[in-house]
């Protein structure tokens, strides 16, 4: 019997300094069908980037994310580092800022949100979040995932072409053996009469 292939479960990483909200959106998100990883601060979310802070003592490099991040769900007011601070560090990393992040607040305050937005976050949640939020963050994942695939045909393509620029194809000189081959056999046919006729002669 065949296996039946199963996609990944989408995963974010979300990021709260208070354990019952954590809970709360951790739960919210298995409902949903996603992966979940939690952590209780942003210098904590960038070491798991891979990413750190000069608060950090000890770096921790990409090729030890095992896996992947979708997408990033961070409080926005917490000690130390805030959602904001989280966010600018994403969106200034060339290998992070294309993971979208929503930011998540119990204040509604409109600067505090247009700032967030124009900085960079795809969405920004008043607390408590509810169900129906977690619906709105698939398409934020699916649109990056078009974007990478995008960039990494893009990439595929400009190798390809350099690999033609380095290899090119030997018509020219193949032209011009032919070329020769065919002036070598018109002297022989001009040679050949003038041997018959001072045979004759």
């Amino acid at each position: 019997m065949a296996a039946v292939a199963t996609e990944t479960p989408f995963h974010v990483l979300a990021v709260d300094d208070s354990l019952p909200d954590r809970k709360l959106i951790e739960r919210l998100l298995k409902t949903s069908s996603f992966q979940v990883t939690t952590v209780d601060s942003g210098s904590k979310a960038l070491q798991f980037l891979g990413l750190h802070d000069e608060h950090s003592p000890v770096p921790v490099h990409t090729d030890q994310l095992d896996v992947a991040v979708n997408l990033i769900i961070t409080d926005y007011c917490m000690p130390g580092m805030t959602g904001y601070d989280l966010l600018k560090k994403i969106k200034e990393s060339s290998s992070l800022r294309d993971i979208p992040v929503v930011i998540m607040s119990s204040e509604n305050i409109p600067s505090r949100i247009n700032r967030c937005l124009e900085e960079g976050a795809d969405e920004f949640f008043l607390k408590p979040v509810r169900l129906s939020d977690m619906n709105k963050l698939k398409p934020h994942i699916l649109k990056s995932r078009c974007r990478e695939n995008y960039h990494q045909e893009q990439h595929q393509q400009s190798d390809s072409n350099s690999d033609e620029c380095s290899n090119p194809t030997n018509t020219s000189s193949s032209s011009d053996s032919s070329s020769n081959r065919k002036r070598k056999a018109a002297d022989n046919e001009e040679i050949l009469p003038q041997t018959n006729r001072s045979r004759h002669s």
